[in-house]
């Protein structure tokens, strides 16, 4: 991977930490305008070789050697602030330059942080987060170094830092378990395995091919890994997003998505109950379920409005939607933690809740990892006759038996945070709640991870930024769009961005807002069109066929138009006074264009 003249070049780098040796003698290079993401284990050193590369920590042999005059930004995992700095004073006190605070305000803006003024006392962790990555991104440096930049982020502004990282000859190193990100954006892959270093020149489904080829050339010890890689490979492969056509925006397309969804929960009804694993067919109910806050300006923030939502057995539900919509409240609502202002939940008698939350569990720093997990149980009944003793299940999740009597306090972020998955599943839940658990958690425990989920023998709700691995696991979405509105979908992550991409009014029109077809196929309020005749065998006429030519021209104008718009807010070079005019127009174009792509569709479920 060398190249002439690098941004970056390490040569023979090798870290240890007493006698357990992370790296030996690594070698590689990054040139400009390259996108490397880095891949490796929990525990095995991806953090502590960028915190090498950004002078943070030492290291015990090798050389590091930048380009001369290059400029480096560092976007650490848990970024650290005075506390009584304002936002603005945390990006590089940028208030003396008028350029740097507008392109400071333009970042912070797509990033949801909006008071520049606020004391970063008063900002939660993933705000914090995110005014670091704003940090970063403002000064422009040559090569950013980002340690998981999507942590906190939901799912629009993942989106909208693809297309950021993607724009220009930018150079960056990354390390992330988003493997759509990885994919979309870098177009290089370094693995750290086995002490050593492995380049693979291309984005994420070029690694995956070409880690199988090497797995593939060794042998027995590494068998499990090399089926979960053949598997995720072939899923890859299969992936609607394969690559860039179409997505069907009409009627049929959205009930064959309900069609197939119901089929496969029905598929897989009938394999989880043939492992005699119990769970009642009354799991839970919500009953028309409001919930309501008072915000700081006094205005109320609804966050359910007569929710209705009736849950089967064996389900396996995603909820996605913006930060600040209610999920992590609806989930404390379910779980008794919050109460409803109205309505109630009704839980089956035979439900045994396992909830994995984002703040975690607190570790006794002397205990060894084994202690911990036999503390909850000495096995674990994985359903079909089927027992795994602690420890065999925590070599599951690939903690060896080395670590497995090492102490808590040696273990890494990630690592901590795999020993809480496994105490959460070690209780032998039938119903598992699961509030972002793909944070910190490496790419092989994900697979593994997203395998034990798809035959786990009970329920599960998944809230989760992560696209890949909710298109892998849910079998359908609740989608929280804010001030109570709710969408239920029959279908995973990809297929719902197809889909709305055209179909974003909130006329009743779309999938149910309240979600009272919560058990698939109960109920006609799903259909994403109006409720007219499917059987209408009317035809265009000749004024409608032309409105339908002039609208797909006018719908391609307007998402020109707001792509321009978007560009230019956050290209850094835009006046204040043209800022102002264009954060106006962009919410009339998105009415504009809502308007639009549902005449459309109306107009486009009558035969030509």
């Amino acid at each position: 991977m060398a190249k002439e003249n690098p941004y970056l070049d390490v040569q023979h780098l090798t870290k240890s930490f007493g006698s357990l040796v992370l790296f030996h003698d690594l070698s590689f290079s990054i040139a400009e305008g390259q996108k490397v993401g880095l891949i490796a284990k929990n525990g095995t050193g991806k953090s502590t070789l960028l915190s090498i590369l950004s002078g943070k920590e030492g290291y015990d042999e090798g050389d590091i050697i930048f380009r001369r005059d290059l400029r480096v930004g560092m976007l650490e995992q848990t970024p650290d602030f005075d506390p009584n700095d304002s936002v603005l004073d945390a990006c590089f006190n940028h208030q003396g330059n008028p350029e740097k605070v507008l392109k400071a305000k333009q970042v912070l803006t797509q990033l949801k942080i909006r008071d520049l003024n606020q004391p970063m006392r008063q900002l939660s962790g993933g705000q914090q987060k995110r005014v670091a990555l704003a940090n970063v991104l403002i000064t422009d440096p040559d090569l950013l170094i980002l340690d998981e930049p999507t942590n906190h982020l939901d799912l629009e502004m993942i989106e909208w830092l693809e297309g950021y990282l993607n724009r220009g000859n930018k150079t960056l190193l990354m390390v992330t378990h988003d493997r759509f990100f990885l994919d979309r954006v870098c177009s290089v892959i370094l693995e750290l395995d086995d002490q050593t270093i492995y380049t693979y020149r291309g984005n994420y489904s070029y690694y995956l091919e070409k880690r199988q080829e090497r797995i593939d050339n060794r042998r027995a010890e590494i068998a499990r890994a090399n089926n979960l890689y053949r598997t995720e490979l072939d899923w890859m492969r299969r992936m609607p997003q394969a690559r860039g056509h179409k997505a069907r925006y009409r009627e049929e397309a959205f009930y064959e998505l309900e069609k197939v969804a119901k089929q496969r929960i029905e598929e897989r009804q009938v394999r989880l109950k043939s492992r005699n694993v119990y769970i009642g067919s009354k799991i839970f109910e919500c009953q028309y379920v409001s919930k309501a806050f008072e915000r700081t300006d006094g205005e109320p923030l609804t966050i359910l409005k007569d929710f209705y939502y009736n849950f089967s057995r064996f389900e396996k539900m995603g909820i996605v939607g913006n930060n600040g919509t209610g999920k992590s409240t609806f989930i404390k609502m379910l779980l008794g933690q919050v109460a409803p202002d109205s309505g109630k939940f009704d839980i089956g008698d035979t439900v045994r809740f396992g909830y994995f939350s984002q703040e975690g569990l607190q570790f006794d720093e002397q205990t060894k990892v084994i202690d911990v997990v036999k503390d909850i149980a000495e096995y674990i009944d994985m359903g079909g006759g089927k027992h795994l003793t602690a420890s065999q299940f925590l070599q599951h999740f690939l903690f060896t038996p080395e670590q497995q009597h090492n102490y808590v306090y040696k273990l890494s972020g990630g690592e901590r945070r795999k020993l809480y998955l496994c105490t959460v599943l070690m209780k032998n839940p039938n119903f598992l709640v699961l509030d972002e658990p793909t944070n910190d958690l490496d790419i092989v425990t994900l697979q593994i991870l997203e395998e034990y989920l798809q035959d786990f023998p009970g329920c599960v709700i998944v809230v989760s930024h992560d696209r890949y691995f909710m298109d892998k696991v849910v079998d359908h979405l609740l989608v929280f769009k804010g001030d109570g509105d709710i969408q239920d979908f029959p279908g995973n992550y990809t297929q719902y961005r197809q889909w709305s991409q055209l179909s974003k009014s909130k006329e009743p029109s779309q999938p149910s807002r309240s979600a009272q077809a919560g058990q698939q196929g109960q109920s006609n309020e799903t259909s994403p069109t109006n409720q007219s005749n499917p059987n209408n065998k009317r035809k265009l006429s000749y004024k409608e066929k032309r409105e339908l030519e002039q609208l797909e021209k006018d719908i391609e104008a307007l998402e020109d138009e707001k792509k321009q718009i978007e560009e230019a807010l956050c290209g850094g070079t835009t006046s204040v006074d043209e800022i102002t005019r264009l954060s106006k127009r962009l919410p009339q174009l998105n009415d504009e264009l809502d308007e639009k792509s549902m005449r459309w569709l109306e107009l486009s479920e009558i035969e030509n």
